[in-house]
């Protein structure tokens, strides 16, 4: 089997390792019995054999056996591993994708399977992202992952520069054909159904186009990103929640929407206007893995009407519960060190030093990460989050 040789520093090389050798998650090669198993779960045979009425009403039949998730933690690369996974799920989320897995690498190199992929019987729905360019290394791919998810995602939002250089995500919307032929090639040979995800181009007509062309290649699950490939920067441009509904609109399979889910009023607000059957979440979700659960920060949450500080949740907190299925499903640290950053970025800001000496440590443990949030607390570092004043709601009435 091919081996990729890359050169690495020392903290590159500290940070790639996994936090502990201790694993209990799923793990390669499948056992056959696990594919005969999930096979027969499934519908016992591919999506190819279903045709136009009755590949629509299995994709319905297998939303409505998931139990219809609404609250979805969006694919982030290095950031929606299975730990962070499941902290979501413990506090509200419904569903979840995995980061972009590269299909070319996971085929080719055992150690990124190993390293990227990871789940458990708790971690369901789960959405399984590759990216992809070639029909026939997608589906090799999607093979391997087949019996451990609900779906098989292909990215087809990613809009970085990596993408861009590597021909995927959001850069094959300048090539139909090619993204048709990915997902007629999953749709018609796989038992699990295909979703993907998409961005919205700055033609309407356009974007209902490519959706209805989405969902006649086989696609059974589409996820739609409110803005085009050149808004990245999702603080800066506000996603397109009428584009989302349009597309609601024209096409007959489950739709989820992606895009200003900041905290659980967004949710409520995007599921009416968009008639969408779900949302996703990605960077909100960094900073407070509990906003489905109605938490927010003091961003959404300071000075807001009806909203009081919650005295037990906070960041820290959630941190400590993070690392704690860290040490159960091992990461490599670099993930880790990234949770650390976006959950811990607004106490750092507060005693920099303590951040200076996070980024000075090369080498991390878990004693060094539960020694620095008792440091922040020693410090008299707590920022609050903020939920719904249930007693003020009561008295209004």
């Amino acid at each position: 089997m091919a081996t990729k040789t890359i050169n690495l520093n020392t903290e590159d090389i500290e940070d790639d390792c996994l936090c502990s050798e201790i694993t209990t998650t799923c793990s390669f090669p499948l056992e056959q019995k696990d594919v005969e198993e999930t096979q027969s779960l499934a519908l016992n045979r591919p999506n190819g054999y279903l045709k136009g009425e009755s590949r629509i009403e299995r994709a319905w039949s297998h939303w409505k056996k998931l139990g219809e998730p609404k609250l979805i933690v969006a694919p982030m690369v290095d950031n929606s591993e299975l730990p962070f996974r499941l902290l979501c799920r413990k506090y509200g989320a419904e569903a979840a994708y995995t980061p972009m897995l590269h299909s070319r690498l996971f085929n080719e190199d055992e150690k990124y399977r190993a390293m990227e992929f990871s789940t458990c019987k708790e971690d369901r729905p789960l959405f399984v992202q590759f990216c992809a360019n070639n029909p026939d290394t997608l589906l090799e791919a999607a093979r391997k992952v087949e019996p451990h998810c609900d779906y098989v995602d292909i990215n087809f939002g990613c809009p970085q520069r990596i993408a861009k250089r590597g021909n995927y995500g959001a850069f094959l919307m300048d090539n139909l054909s090619l993204v048709k032929s990915l997902v007629e090639k999953l749709a018609n040979n796989l038992n699990v159904p295909v979703s993907c995800k998409i961005r919205i181009f700055p033609n309407l007509q356009d974007t209902l186009s490519y959706a209805k062309m989405l969902e006649d290649a086989g696609c059974s699950l589409l996820a739609v990103h409110g803005r085009t490939r050149d808004e990245k920067d999702g603080r800066k441009f506000r996603a397109n929640w009428e584009a989302i509904k349009a597309v609601r609109n024209v096409v007959r399979i489950p739709v989820l929407a992606n895009g200003n889910i900041r905290h659980i009023d967004d949710v409520h607000s995007c599921l009416e206007e968009t008639g969408a059957d779900g949302v996703l979440s990605a960077d909100p979700l960094l900073e407070n893995p509990a906003l489905f659960a109605g938490y927010r920060t003091a961003e959404w949450g300071l000075g807001v009407a009806g909203m009081k500080e919650d005295d037990k949740l906070d960041q820290a907190e959630l941190l400590i519960e993070y690392l704690r299925f860290c040490e159960r499903y091992p990461v490599p640290w670099r993930i880790i060190r990234s949770h650390v950053h976006k959950l811990l970025g607004e106490w750092f800001r507060i005693q920099p030093n303590v951040r200076e000496d996070f980024n000075k440590q090369y080498k991390l443990t878990f004693e060094f990460l539960y020694d620095l949030v008792n440091r922040l607390k020693e410090l008299g570092v707590r920022i609050p989050l903020y939920v719904k004043d249930t007693q003020q709601a009561v008295s209004a009435n």
